[in-house]
């Protein structure tokens, strides 16, 4: 028996088809390949500004760098061993940190407050919105100009105040405590605008069926805002805390405008309220221009940035754990 064999040619493919085939294929890798690039102008200005920079810095603070000199001489982490040894750096750090403190967990819990209050259905909740932020777009020389009138010795209303309740006059630029006060109050009137804003954009996307059901449950506002509000907003309270933290500890302007006259960069005659970066300043500029001994203080600053502020996401994160009702007790609703 013969086999008979099928003679008709294969058939070629249609110009539609090969143009979808094509068109998938661009699709596809239009899908896996183009995040990568709409991401890249950020990485690349990152690498120029940032990573680059900071890797200079760091390779000068391993050197004697004199900035009116000529020839930077290695000298590997002896600068670091200096440093940790310089009782004015530590008094840096101190003051740094003691204005982080009193300027960053008022500035938040106010916040979180006014962003609560900016909420609810006022009047002209528009015109209260954008008037938080005024604080913000002022210059902070005008402010410093301001506070430091505010807060005078002789002729501060501050110290008015306190006179009318029976309180002596405070200095407040030569005591080291109350030059914090004085400072953490310009950064608090300046910031907590800002920040209240950033709260109450996400407190707006906090679905309302959420607060209905509480409501439902006998919660009262009060009892809302800590066991539905403030759970949900803990992904940007963690945000606002890591920004807090990185501007509280580089904070430059505030002390040195606070302080004017004769080298104001020291922060007062005895440094009441110098801050790392104003002694990176000293260190690296005029007067000294040591600029290895500068980079040294910037790069310990970075890393007590990046310790405080993983240090307070932790806390937080262990706050929002432990604020969380167990999974039994959340049956009965809110108490």
């Amino acid at each position: 028996m013969a086999l008979q064999l099928d003679a008709r040619p294969p058939t070629a493919p249609t110009p539609g088809r090969s143009r979808l085939s094509r068109a998938g294929r661009l699709s596809r890798i239009d899908a896996k390949y183009s995040p990568y690039l709409y991401i890249a102008p950020f990485f690349v200005i990152f690498a120029i500004f940032g990573a680059w920079p900071l890797a200079y810095t760091f390779w000068v603070s391993l050197h004697d760098w004199d900035l009116l000199g000529s020839n930077p001489t290695f000298i590997g982490a002896d600068n670091y061993t200096r440093l940790l040894a310089d009782g004015d750096f530590w008094h840096s750090v101190v003051n740094t940190l003691g204005i982080f403190v009193l300027s960053t967990v008022p500035q938040l819990l106010l916040a979180l407050w006014l962003a609560n209050l900016l909420n609810r259905q006022l009047r002209m909740r528009t015109g209260w919105r954008m008037a938080v932020l005024v604080p913000n777009v002022t210059s902070t020389a005008a402010v410093a100009i301001v506070f430091g009138v505010l807060f005078g010795r002789e002729f501060g209303m501050i110290n008015w105040l306190l006179d009318l309740v029976g309180i002596d006059g405070i200095e407040w630029k030569s005591n080291r405590f109350a030059s914090w006060v004085a400072i953490s109050t310009m950064v608090d009137w300046r910031w907590t605008g800002y920040n209240a804003l950033i709260f109450l954009a996400a407190m707006q996307a906090i679905p309302r069926d959420l607060y209905e059901a509480a409501a439902i449950d006998g919660a009262n506002r009060a009892r809302q805002f800590w066991s539905v509000t403030v759970p949900l907003l803990k992904p940007t309270i963690i945000f606002c805390v890591i920004i807090s933290t990185i501007g509280g500890l580089q904070l430059f302007t505030e002390p040195r405008l606070f302080h004017s006259g004769t080298n104001a960069i020291r922060g007062g005659p005895l440094r009441e309220s110098q801050t790392m970066t104003m002694y990176m300043f000293e260190n690296a500029f005029a007067p000294y221009y040591n600029f290895g001994y500068g980079s040294a203080v910037a790069w310990l600053l970075f890393a007590l940035i990046a310790i405080v502020a993983a240090i307070n996401v932790l806390i937080i994160r262990r706050l929002g754990s432990s604020a969380r009702p167990p999974e039994g007790k959340r049956k009965g609703g809110f108490r």
